[in-house]
Order: structure tokens, then sequence, then C-alpha cells
């Protein structure tokens, strides 16, 4: 009840008001990042069963990347994304249906079944597995967005495996030299494949778009929150100065790069896992509400599976 002699009652309610829609916030965070995280568990498992066609590369451990960033855009926005793409895509569209059974190489996938793991397109979402390959398109179409005024955000995501690329210096340069309005995330979890960061990269990855005029930040965000704001931060840059961004988030995987070539030390997986994002924000949830949302998700999940195993395989002129 509302103290109404020591409080003042608008306040009050403004202040319950606001306080419901960050616990409905939080939930969707919640929401969204646990699909990810058992997703891609439950694609582990689907490899391992041999139900999988090609590789595949979890994100497990850095779902709050793509959850606080994609957050903030609406389906007139477009992104592109890499190899490991599960999570940005799941963000962007919540579609579980049309990328399980792409990955599984149903006809019903978001591709026909002939895209897979790493190869989407749906939407305004693009992705293909050529590392670096990918960021030069996203400058075309920020370019053809600014001529059209249309207002469109655009975003493309890297790995610091990327950073050998010298596709993206190029990419660099004229998305300072033509002010493009994109957002350049380069998520570092210090590894390229299984190679340490300290032996493929020299100097500070910041120097790198910093040295094309690009406005940067590099930080270790430790909460979906955290990226959420960061985020917004570096919408509202683009939106004002009609120039691109580049944001750096240390981040960190816990499987391997893809399959069975993980050589990390054990202890130093152990000491991200404590600061899991995902953990994190579930113990800042109420216990009945989380249990009802991650019950939905597996539930929904399960659904998927059986409707991709029940679903055709493309037929062969499709994939010929």
């Amino acid at each position: 009840m509302i103290d109404y002699v020591k409080q003042d009652p608008i306040a009050a309610l403004e202040q319950r008001r606001l306080s419901t829609l960050a616990t409905a916030r939080l939930e969707q965070f919640y929401r969204s990042m646990f699909l990810i995280r058992y997703f891609e568990e439950r694609v582990l498992e689907l490899f391992s069963e041999g139900q999988l066609f090609g590789t595949t590369h979890a994100y497990i451990g850095q779902e709050a990347n793509a959850v606080g960033l994609l957050s903030h855009l609406t389906r007139d926005d477009i992104v592109f994304s890499n190899h490991r793409c599960h999570g940005h895509y799941l963000a962007y569209s919540d579609d579980v249906d049309g990328l399980l059974a792409e990955i599984m190489g149903r006809e019903s996938g978001i591709c026909g079944g002939k895209g897979g793991s790493q190869h989407i397109c749906a939407g305004n979402f693009y992705t293909n597995g050529v590392l670096g390959g990918i960021v030069p398109c996203a400058a075309g179409i920020a370019l053809a967005e600014k001529q059209k005024h249309s207002g469109a955000k655009v975003i493309v995501f890297i790995g610091d495996g990327a950073l050998g690329e010298g596709v993206i210096y190029e990419t660099f340069n004229i998305a300072a030299l033509w002010s493009l309005p994109m957002l350049f995330v380069v998520e570092n979890n210090f590894y390229a494949q299984s190679t340490p960061s300290r032996l493929q990269l020299s100097g500070e990855i910041a120097a790198r778009p910093q040295a094309f005029g690009i406005e940067t930040v590099q930080c270790r965000p430790a909460s979906v929150e955290d990226v959420h704001g960061l985020a917004g931060e570096a919408w509202a840059y683009i939106e004002h100065e009609r120039k691109p961004f580049c944001l750096i988030l240390d981040t960190y995987r816990f499987c391997p790069h893809s399959k069975s070539d993980d050589h990390r030390d054990s202890a130093e997986i152990a000491a991200w896992q404590a600061r899991d994002p995902l953990r994190r924000l579930a113990q800042q949830l109420n216990a009945d509400r989380r249990n009802t949302i991650e019950q939905h998700v597996r539930a929904r999940i399960a659904q998927a599976v059986e409707q991709a195993r029940a679903a055709a395989f493309p037929a062969v002129p499709a994939i010929t």
C-alpha cells in the first residue's frame, strides 16, 4: 500500500510503472537469452546424433551481445552476421522453427534447407561463412539506405579472428570516408578458431577502426543491460552524427570454435563461466517466473525438433 503521508502518490505510481517496465524488459531479455542458449545446446546434441549436415558454430556464452544490441532494432533495420550466427538470428527473428529446420537440411528451413548453419538470408538478415566477406556487403547496404534516406539501421558482426582479413580495413576506410551510418560490432572472444589473440594480432584492436577516424568504444560488459545501454549510445551517435561507430565487446564462448577443436585452459573457461551473463540475469528474476519461461522455451524447441524431423528434405533439382 502506498503511504500517502510520506510519499507523493503521483511519483509513487510512476515508480511502480517504471519498476514493472524494467521487470518486463528483464524477463524478455532472459527469454531471448535462454532461448538462444537452450537452442544451441539442443543443436549440439542433434549434431552428436548425426541429425545435422556440415558443421556448426555455437554462440553459447555470448547471448547478451545479440540480445542487448538487436533489441534496439525494428524489422526495417538490417543485420549482417557471420559463421556464428544462430544467436544473432534468433535475437533478430525469434524464428526457432525456420532456423532449426534449416540446420537440419529440411525444405521447411528458412533457405529451403540449402544454406545450413552458416548461410542464411531471411528478411533483412544476411550471413555467410566467408570470414570478413560480409562486411563490405554491409557497407554497400548502408550506402544504399543513406541515399534513400530510409533511416534504417545497419549492423555487422565480426569476431577478432576476422581482423586478419584485409577487406575489413578497406571497409573501415570507405565507411569513414563516405560517412556511412552503420555499426561495426567486434565480438572479441580472444581466439581465432583455436589460436589465442596474442599469437595472431599485433597492436590494439580499438586502434584499427580509430586509425580511420571511426568513433570506437571497447569494453567488457557484465550483463545484457550493460550491452543494451552501450548499444543505445552507439545508435544515438550514428543517428545524430550520420557516421559509422565501432563497438568492441570483450566476450567469451563457452564451447569450442566448432567441434572438438578446443585447446583452451579449463580454468580460463571456468573463470568466464562464473561471470556468465545469463546466470547473472537468472538470479535477478522471480524463481517462478523464470521457471515458467524456461519450461515454455524447452517445450517450444522440443516441438520444433519434432516438426523438423517430420519435414521433407529438398528435392534434388532444388539443390543441384
